[in-house]
């Protein structure tokens, strides 16, 4: 962080090589859209070169960034809901995909913003409490509950539908 403080290119790169990855796997599970995934991680870039110098450590790197996409999310969604071009999470059935994976995607579409955010961070992305915690800026038994929460809806709305 230090060396793309001082602007050096290449470790900005290697910041971007370290990190983007994961930034849009989260980023796809909580627009729904690739396309939009992508934009909210070129989004969290500029912003993370533009705030660089901001940036103190009183937070992990990591969590800082995901901070910064959580929020570019945020716009990516009040964006598709304002064109009203599509629905937040999109239809996501396939007649392609299994039928147990269709409805999980359903039900995790239902949820609300910080169930299936806190659910998807958990469980997919495998970061700890104390991480969501610090990302989503709540205490980390408000991280348990809502995953507590999240699975508790996804299994009565998994049950209802007989999958």
């Amino acid at each position: 962080m230090q060396a793309c403080k001082r602007g050096n290119r290449h470790a900005y790169e290697r910041l971007y090589e370290l990190h983007a990855g994961r930034l849009k796997s989260i980023a796809f599970h909580l627009v729904g859209s690739r396309a939009d995934a992508e934009d909210a991680v070129q989004e969290t870039f500029l912003k993370v070169y533009r705030a660089m110098d901001g940036f103190e450590g009183q937070s992990s790197l990591s969590t800082w960034m995901c901070r910064i996409l959580i929020n570019c999310c945020y716009d990516v969604l009040r964006k598709q809901q304002k064109l009203a071009e599509q629905p937040v999470r999109g239809d996501v059935a396939s007649e392609s995909k299994l039928p147990l994976k269709v409805a999980l995607e359903r039900a995790l579409g239902r949820l609300n913003e910080r169930q299936r955010i806190v659910f998807l961070l958990f469980e997919v992305e495998g970061l700890r409490h104390s991480e969501i915690a610090a990302v989503l800026q709540v205490p980390e038994g408000t991280s348990r509950n809502w995953l507590f929460e999240a699975k508790r809806e996804l299994k009565r709305s998994l049950m209802e539908k007989g999958a």
